[in-house]
């Protein structure tokens, strides 16, 4: 089941309609008070949420949300159609695991719904990667800088893994996309930038390690 908090009607029953069609059960909620009873009745999948919302905004929800042992796991997309990197980037500090902006494509939207469910069920296995002071235990999704915890959003988790796998090589923001989200997206996006941000932010003086190439994308070392 996904849930979508949206409080304007046609948008809401689009979306729905959308995942409907889509092969998905969906329902939609105008306002906090209907989505958290609905929540306590029954764990979404995954939960849609609008920023804009009429008497509790939706980064209030998301902190909601991520405080409760219930639901703190459950993935969210924000759905906004306000474009700025500061309610972005806050989202995403939150825990957010993706946000896409109105007006947006189904074909994109339904990826990413797609996209966000397939990584979520995973259990990380396997060595210990490390990079200088940088520690990942990818079994326990658990990253160590100078020996303490960082805690990292999925998608943060992954996008770190990524590159310390490649490191020396540069890999594209379509390689990112591809390889973390799970889909190809050719149209314009901030969302790699967005969290290479925040995750240098995370990683304190550790960040330094990321490296942006000019015109290409991202690496750690080289």
């Amino acid at each position: 089941m996904i849930y979508c908090l949206e409080d304007e009607r046609n948008i809401r029953e689009l979306i729905v309609y959308t995942l409907e069609s889509s092969g998905f059960h969906a329902a939609g909620f105008s306002n906090s008070t209907d989505f958290f009873a609905a929540v306590v009745n029954e764990k979404p999948e995954l939960i849609l949420l609008d920023i804009m919302l009429p008497k509790e905004s939706g980064l209030t929800v998301l902190q909601k949300l991520k405080d409760s042992m219930v639901t703190k796991d459950i993935p969210v997309i924000m759905v906004t159609a306000k474009g700025s990197e500061f309610d972005k980037v806050t989202g995403l500090n939150m825990g957010a695991d993706d946000y896409i902006a109105k007006p947006f494509g189904m074909m994109e939207f339904i990826a990413r719904v797609r996209a966000v469910l397939r990584r979520g069920g995973i259990k990380e296995s396997g060595n210990v990667l490390e990079y200088k002071s940088l520690v990942i235990h990818p079994e326990k999704h658990e990253v160590l800088v100078d020996g303490t915890a960082v805690t990292l959003t999925l998608k943060e988790f992954e996008l770190l893994k990524y590159l310390i796998e490649n490191r020396d090589i540069v890999v594209t923001r379509n390689q990112i996309l591809g390889h973390v989200w799970g889909y190809d997206f050719d149209g314009e996006t901030r969302t790699v930038d967005v969290h290479i941000r925040t995750l240098r932010q995370k990683l304190g003086e550790c960040g330094r390690y990321i490296e942006t190439v000019r015109g290409v994308g991202y690496r750690i070392g080289g």
